[in-house]
C-alpha cells in the first residue's frame, strides 16, 4: 500500500516542480518583454527628440564682455579662445578668465587638438602651449617657424628653415626635442603640410617637389613610438604626380585625410597608416572642416541656385551626405553627430543625417558659435556679451 502511495506521489512532485520552473520561465519573459518594450520606447524618443525641429532660440542667460578689435575667437573644448598680436586668453561661458598668456606676434597662427592650443609667430622662434586649465610649457626653436601642428598630449611639431634645409621637429610641451626629420628641396622636397596624432606618436608630411619639368607630391608617415623606431620611424609613403596636397591631418590616433588640388584621400592604421580610400574631385575645394569622424570639403555649389555645397565624408572616406546652403558662412562645426553652419546673423543646425534641425537667423551679429554638451544648448559670442541660448 505504502509503495503504492509513493509512486502516486511522485507525479505530484515533478508536476509540482514543472510548475516552478513554469512560473519562473513566465516571469522571465514578462520582464524580458517590459524591459523591450520600455527600450523601445526609449529609442523612439531618442529619434523624436534628436530629430526634433527648433522653431526658436530661448535666451538662457547673457553676460557683458567686451570683443577689443583685431582680436580673433576660437572654441576651445565649449571655452573661448581669444587672440591677438599681443596674447591670448580663455574664458569660460560665464565670461570668467581661466588663464593669460602675453607676447608680441606679427602673424600669430594657432593649432588646436582636443584640450589643447599651441600657439607661435609665422617666422617666430617660440611656441606656447596650453590647454583648459593652464599653460603646459613653451618651445624655444632657434630657428624661424614656418609651420605647427599640436597633439593633444601637447607635443608639438614645426618646420623650421634653416637656409637650404627644412627642420620638422617633434617636442614635448616643456621643449625637450623628441625627434628630427631634415629635409631639402633636392632630396624629398618641400614640406607644404604637416600633423601629427593627438597622441603624438604618427607624424604626417606632405612634401612638394619641383624638378625636372615635372611637379610631384609626396606623402611620408612616421611612427615614433616603440613600432617605428624598429623601422627607423619611416613606416610608409604614397606619391602624387603633378599635384599639390596642402592639407594633412589626424583625425583620431588612427585616421589622417588629405585633400590634394583634385582629390580626397584617407589613411588608417595606429601604427603605419595605409591608404584606404581616395576620391577624385570634379570641382576646386573652398574650404576644409574636419573633426574625429567627419570631414566636410566646401565647394560652389554650380549646379544648383544656391550658392555653396558641402560634402560630408566619414572617416572610412565614403561620402555620406552633400547639403546646399545660400548663404556666406564664418564657420563650419562637426559634432558627434550633428553640424552646425553659421555666419554673423545666418544659423542652420543639421543632423549627420541631412535632418535640418533649425535654419533661421540669429537674434544678435555673432562672432563666435559654440557647441555645449546638451543636443540643444550653444553659445553665442557677440561683441558685446556671451549668450546661452537654449533651442526649442
Amino acid at each position: 500500500m505504502k509503495e503504492k502511495e509513493k509512486r502516486e506521489s511522485e507525479p505530484k512532485r515533478l508536476n509540482y516542480k514543472e510548475q516552478i520552473r513554469g512560473g519562473r520561465l513566465r516571469r522571465f519573459y514578462q520582464t524580458f518583454l517590459f524591459v523591450l518594450a520600455i527600450l523601445a520606447v526609449s529609442v523612439v524618443f531618442y529619434v523624436q527628440w534628436r530629430n526634433k525641429i527648433y522653431s526658436e532660440s530661448v535666451l538662457a542667460s547673457s553676460t557683458e564682455i567686451r570683443v577689443v578689435s583685431g582680436v580673433r575667437l576660437m572654441n576651445l573644448s565649449g571655452y573661448i579662445l581669444q587672440y591677438s598680436k599681443d596674447g591670448i586668453s580663455l574664458s569660460n561661458e560665464k565670461g570668467a578668465a581661466v588663464w593669460n598668456q602675453t607676447y608680441e606676434m606679427q602673424e600669430p597662427r594657432v593649432a588646436i587638438c582636443g584640450d589643447v592650443v599651441a600657439i607661435a609667430d609665422y617666422n617666430g622662434s617660440t611656441i606656447y602651449i596650453l590647454d583648459k586649465q593652464k599653460k603646459l610649457g613653451e618651445i624655444n626653436t632657434n630657428l624661424p617657424i614656418r609651420a605647427f601642428d599640436v597633439a593633444a598630449n601637447g607635443q608639438v611639431l614645426a618646420v623650421l628653415d634653416d637656409g637650404n634645409t627644412t627642420w620638422i621637429n617633434l617636442y614635448t610641451a616643456d621643449g625637450t626635442q623628441i625627434a628630427g626629420i631634415r629635409t631639402s628641396m633636392n632630396d624629398s622636397g618641400y614640406p607644404v603640410g604637416v600633423t601629427v596624432s593627438p597622441n603624438g606618436k604618427l607624424v604626417g608630411i606632405s612634401f612638394f617637389n619641383v624638378g625636372d619639368g615635372t611637379s610631384r607630391s609626396s606623402i611620408a608617415f612616421y611612427n615614433f613610438g616603440p613600432v617605428g623606431q624598429n623601422a627607423n620611424n619611416y613606416m610608409s609613403g604614397y606619391n602624387y604626380a603633378n599635384s599639390i596636397v596642402p592639407h594633412l591631418k589626424f583625425m583620431n590616433d588612427d585616421t589622417a585625410f588629405a585633400v590634394s588640388d583634385d582629390r580626397i584621400m584617407f589613411f588608417a592604421g595606429n601604427e603605419k597608416p595605409l591608404s584606404i580610400s581616395e576620391t577624385l574631385l570634379d570641382d576646386k575645394v573652398r574650404s576644409i572642416y574636419s573633426n574625429e569622424e567627419y570631414v566636410g570639403l566646401v565647394f560652389y555649389a554650380t549646379m544648383s541656385e544656391e550658392l555653396y555645397r558641402l560634402d560630408i565624408y566619414d572617416k572610412k572616406g565614403a561620402k555620406i551626405l552633400s547639403k546646399n546652403f545660400d548663404f556666406e558662412y564664418t564657420e563650419i562645426i562637426f559634432t558627434k553627430d550633428s553640424f552646425i553652419i553659421y555666419n554673423e546673423l545666418d544659423l542652420i543646425i543639421c543632423n549627420i543625417n541631412g535632418t535640418e534641425r533649425f535654419n533661421g537667423m540669429l537674434d544678435k551679429v555673432t562672432a563666435l558659435f559654440v557647441p555645449l554638451g546638451s543636443i540643444n544648448k550653444y553659445i553665442a559670442v557677440t561683441n558685446e556679451s556671451i549668450d546661452v541660448l537654449e533651442f526649442k
